[in-house]
Parts: C-alpha cells; structure tokens; sequence
C-alpha cells in the first residue's frame, strides 16, 4: 500500500492524498503516520470523505483515547451546530468565533480534534486555523523572554463576556461554576517544542496591570494571526480535518445561526498538562 502523500497549504496546514474510507481502518501503519504527518503541518485535510459517525469514532479510537461526551448510539460524537434542537449548548458555541484552543480551563487539555462535515453552511462557517508554535519561534528574544516568565488565567467567563458582555446573574453564576485555570503562556512541549497558549478564554495576566496585561495578550494574538499565517478552510459535506489542539489557534467564521451547518467532532484526550 503506497504512503499517503501530504500538500502543504501555506503556514499551517496540508491536504492528505491517497486515503479513503476504509484505509483510515485497516491501514495498520495510517495512526503512526498520522500523528507524524499532524506535527509536522498542524493542520490536515481529508477532502469529501463522507464518514459515518461508526468510522469516525472507529478511525479516532485509532489514533488515541477519544473523549465521550454523553449517551447514545455514539456518545463519542459532540455536534457542533447552533440548532439548539441538536445541541442543547448551542448558545455556548457562538463562542467559537473568536480564536481559542480547546481545553484551557482543564488540567490538561485534548490533544486533537477530528471534525467532519455533514451539512455546510450556504455563506460564511470556514474555520480558520493559524500555528502557535510558528508564533513563538517568530518571536524576538527579548519577547520570547518576556513570554516565557508570564502566567496567564483562562475562564469560561472570558471566552462568553466576548458575546454577551452584561449577562444576567444566572448566566454569570453558570459561567463561574466552571473554575478557572492558570497557565504558563508559553507551552514547553515534551518534545521540546514551544507554543503561545493564548485566545478568547484568557482573562487576564498574573500581577500584571489589567489593561497592559490584555494590550499583551492581544498584540500576540495578532502576531500569530497575521493573514499570512492563517489557513481558512472552505468546507465541502463531506471534509474530514485534524488539528493539533496543543499548538493551532482556531475559530469558526460567522454564519446565519439558522443555517443547517451541522459538524461532527471527536476529541482525542490530553496526555501533556501545559508547563
């Protein structure tokens, strides 16, 4: 069986070639590949495979422990649309518009995300995609070193008063049931990587002013979002797309929230806390 083959789509990202269907669960050698291929583009694009979700919870176990995320024929699928009939934290997701990586109030966040699309969206609803570990390494060293000794508190809160900034007390209270959670803004990697930990969940900076703290966070946030560093994913029915969640910024576009864009997502499980 010929070794699939990877296009490069600029900064982040690649397009996989020579697998279908039934390789992603009987190539023996495809997992291994797989993840090597993900560290080294960040980014990959399965186009038009058409997976069910039995072959994309099959493929996913694969690669890794994949998170559940309720009951049902398939508990390991979490859908991501804004139909609340489909999704009873529909409202949450408007969140996802904003740049993020998953995770950042966990001890240790997902590892990657698989999601594949079932229905599109007729105007808007691409994902974006754009490396942090390219963001770090681009750095000058005194910003690397300034970065390396700075901690950073991610909250639930931070990613919702992006959309909804007076919430009513009960909203609030929903919120902060979700505690907290202090990182390093620099992620030192096992492997000896680097990458910014930055987004919508980061609320503000330790023993930092608060208004120099976020001119901090934001100014490194559009350093790792320049165009030139973004690959924005026009969605075909169909698409399968990896992402490694430790080192890629992602966000969805906006799109009519009355749209039938409904996405299928498995998660496979952290194994590296950010330290």
């Amino acid at each position: 069986m010929a070794t699939p083959t990877t296009e490069r789509l600029g900064s982040v990202g690649a397009v996989v070639e020579g697998v279908d269907r039934e390789r992603l669960l009987t190539d023996e050698a495809l997992p291994d590949w797989c993840h090597a291929a993900l560290e080294a583009n960040g980014v990959l694009v399965f186009r038009e495979l058409h997976l069910d979700d039995a072959t994309q919870v099959a493929f996913s176990k694969r690669l890794g422990r994949v998170e559940v995320f309720g009951d049902g024929e398939h508990p390991e699928i979490f859908r991501v649309t804004l139909d609340p009939t489909k999704n009873p934290t529909a409202e949450y997701l408007l969140g996802t518009f904003d740049w993020h990586i998953d995770g950042m109030t966990d001890d240790i966040p997902i590892k990657a995300t698989l999601l594949s699309a079932q229905a599109v969206a007729e105007s808007g609803g691409e994902t974006e995609f754009a490396s942090t570990y390219e963001a770090f390494d681009e750095l000058g060293d005194d910003a690397k070193e300034r970065c390396l000794a700075t901690r950073v508190v991610h909250s639930l809160e931070a990613t919702q008063r992006r959309r909804n900034p007076d919430p009513s007390p009960e909203m609030l209270a929903a919120w902060r049931r979700r505690p907290a959670k202090e990182h390093p803004l620099v992620w030192r990697h096992r492997d000896g990587r680097r990458s910014l930990v930055l987004g919508s969940t980061t609320s503000h900076v330790v023993g930092m002013d608060a208004d120099e703290g976020r001119a901090l966070l934001d100014d490194l946030l559009d350093h790792a979002t320049t165009p030139e560093r973004v690959y924005r994913h026009h969605w075909r029915v169909g698409d399968l797309v990896i992402w490694d969640n430790r080192g890629v910024l992602h966000r969805a576009c906006p799109y009519d929230p009355t749209s039938a864009r409904d996405m299928h997502r498995t998660t496979l499980t952290g194994d590296e806390p950010v330290q």
